[in-house]
């Protein structure tokens, strides 16, 4: 079920066209789809909606995500939640955005609720689009969702975008990658990238879960808490830095929450979006391939933590996005 509505706003009589305002589309995807675990209840909404839409016309796409409480109340913890897009060819699920719920609070505060810019996506953003909206919630109470999507037309960067996988371990907070700890997650990969593509670029969502030791210096466990520079390298060569520092958890307008909402975490906050790291490349390599790697901050568990989870966790996704005024193919990852 939607509800698309467009709005187009036009100038008249002899005003120059630099006058003239841009269409919108604001296309309605779920609308207070109930999430929540237990009493017949899900943490996943999946839905199939119409995005009647022309990519290459689109120079910005934002997504509006708002959280209501559900009769009762709603849900008293911090939780990783996430929404979806299927790719129609690969029926791969791409994380298009990630929040984190606030305690027991809804997040009217935000107005429109939280904002994602989704630019990056627009090129699957047409025709019949496949969503899924999760919320790890532990409770029958849990949550109302709503996602609101806005498309503006313009100028574009560039006419067609095209976008892939490189990593995606994000399917929960603890289904992340073990930090400082063996694993056989891979975080080394070759990517061959289209020969007309004119920007290549490099899309993360990354948040740190869990309360393991040793804690650092200012007793601060891993990897929710503990602040950390992680690298990304291009060719073994470090290219990009990625802070998971504090972003102001005190000042965030969703407040009060009921619960420990205002300390730092490292790198994201409760009730808040979590940050999208875009790093552009400099060379787009069109036409060549190049290896990535990502680096954590080297530290070793010793699994003295006195939290019944030992372990800490990085939930990361990468997507490589290149961009064209001809149409392209999406890159190649292996």
């Amino acid at each position: 079920m939607f509800v698309s509505i467009i709005i187009v706003f036009a100038s008249c009589g002899d005003k120059d066209p630099i006058d003239e305002k841009p269409v919108v589309h604001t296309i309605t995807t779920f609308a207070s789809a109930r999430h929540a675990f237990g009493s017949g209840h899900s943490q996943t909404a999946e839905e199939v909606f119409e995005f009647p839409v022309d990519p290459t016309k689109v120079e910005q796409a934002r997504m509006f995500i708002r959280l209501r409480c559900p009769e009762g109340g709603c849900n008293a913890w911090d939780m990783f939640a996430n929404v979806r897009l299927q790719h129609p060819e690969t029926e791969k699920w791409i994380e298009i955005a990630r929040y984190i719920t606030p305690y027991g609070v809804d997040n009217a505060a935000r107005g429109r609720g939280f904002m994602v810019d989704v630019t990056d996506f627009k090129s699957l953003l047409t025709g019949q689009v496949k969503l899924k909206s999760f919320v790890e919630v532990w409770g029958s109470d849990g949550w109302l969702v709503s996602i609101d999507f806005e498309l503006t037309e313009g100028t574009p960067d560039y006419k067609y975008y095209a976008v892939e996988e490189v990593l995606d371990y994000a399917s929960w907070s603890l289904g992340g990658v073990p930090y400082g700890e063996a694993h056989d997650f891979v975080l080394q990969k070759n990517i061959s990238i289209p020969a007309n593509a004119a920007e290549t670029s490099l899309r993360t969502i990354i948040t740190g879960w869990g309360h393991a030791t040793p804690v650092d210096p200012d007793g601060r466990p891993c990897a929710e808490w503990c602040f950390r520079t992680h690298d990304v390298l291009i060719n073994s060569q470090i290219t990009f830095a990625h802070e998971m520092g504090p972003i102001g958890c005190g000042e965030n307008p969703v407040q009060p929450q009921n619960g420990n909402w205002a300390p730092d975490r490292a790198g994201w906050c409760p009730g808040m979006e979590a940050p999208v790291r875009n790093n552009k490349l400099s060379n787009p390599f069109a036409g060549n391939s190049f290896a990535f790697e990502y680096r954590f901050h080297p530290w070793t568990n010793n699994f003295l933590t006195s939290a019944d989870n030992k372990h800490a966790y990085y939930a990361i996704s990468t997507y490589v996005v290149v961009k064209s005024n001809e149409p392209i193919e999406k890159p190649v990852v292996n």
